[in-house]
């Protein structure tokens, strides 16, 4: 019997090749739908509610890639500007200006800083750069800037507190317990204030301060400061007389400390010592106007 053979048929191990890559196939098609399906058993959607969360995110990821594309092309700050426009044609533009808690300062300082943005579309108004521009004026030690729709800015202004007044070699210069320059004061205006002076006096008023501390019972006797040779003060009272203190923190406010106890006892103060010299920290010295001449007419006779 004759047997016919096929010229085209594929080799027995090609077809064996084939046929477990089916069977292999197959095999993981099965599997992967027994995951999908024991995941869609866990979670807590239906089919049909997985394919809109699908079809929500896919359109959110396109939203954000055309806000992006539209960002790039500078198509944002034209819508962003377009609706501020239409906001002032809605009454939402800066009309009115309100400010809070300044006292002592100069109040159209601060009106000529806000009244920039007058007519401005609400939107549009830069309320952080305005608040550094505020805080550059001498007085202003910190300022908040809000808006109150429709149509009004509100800023409150914190207050530097006017704390001595500082010599200058051409004039006297108001400053606050920091040292901050607030503004000049005439001599009139400056009667009754603590004067402080002498070069790199103006870094130190905090340290001033703390050491007037040291004897609060003598701080309102005292009338000026001044910052000797860059290292120690000499106080002046209201009764005009002057006090030499030694260098250094400790010594000085020691040496202020028992002047005031010296001071309590032998009432030093208003009486005819015009200086009191306490650098020694042994001894303390003091002038007496017309004393050495008083001595020196003695000697001779």
């Amino acid at each position: 019997m004759a047997q016919t053979i096929r010229r085209n048929a594929k080799p027995v191990r090609r077809q064996a090749r084939a046929q477990a890559s089916k069977t292999k196939v197959r095999k993981a098609r099965q599997k992967t739908n027994s995951l999908v399906d024991a995941l869609m058993r866990i979670l807590p959607f239906t089919e049909e509610q997985l394919h809109k969360i699908f079809l929500v995110l896919i359109l959110a990821a396109a939203a954000a890639i055309a806000w992006i594309v539209a960002s790039t092309a500078g198509l944002t700050a034209l819508a962003g500007q377009q609706m501020a426009f239409a906001a002032a044609d809605a009454g939402y533009e800066v009309n009115r200006v309100e400010v809070r808690g300044v006292e002592r300062m100069n109040e159209l300082k601060v009106y000529e800083r806000v009244l920039g943005e007058k007519d401005r579309a609400m939107p549009l108004v830069d309320l952080h750069a305005l608040r550094s521009s505020l805080i550059e004026l001498p007085w202003v030690k910190d300022a908040r800037v809000s808006r109150q729709l429709p149509d009004k800015i509100v800023v409150d202004i914190v207050e530097r507190q006017p704390h001595a007044v500082l010599k200058k070699p051409d004039r006297l210069v108001l400053i606050d317990p920091q040292g901050h320059e607030l503004e000049p004061i005439s001599r009139t205006a400056a009667k009754g204030m603590l004067e402080i002076s002498g070069p790199g006096a103006q870094a130190r008023v905090e340290e001033l301060s703390a050491l007037l501390d040291a004897a609060p019972a003598l701080r309102p006797q005292v009338a000026g400061a001044e910052w000797v040779g860059n290292r120690r003060w000499n106080l002046t009272f209201k009764t005009g007389q002057v006090l030499a203190l030694p260098q250094g923190e400790d010594e000085s406010a020691g040496a202020l400390m028992s002047f005031a106890r010296l001071d309590g006892v032998n009432r030093l103060l208003g009486g005819k010592v015009a200086a009191f010299d306490m650098r020694n920290p042994e001894r303390i010295y003091m002038r007496v106007p017309g004393r050495a001449k008083e001595a020196s007419n003695t000697g001779g006779t």
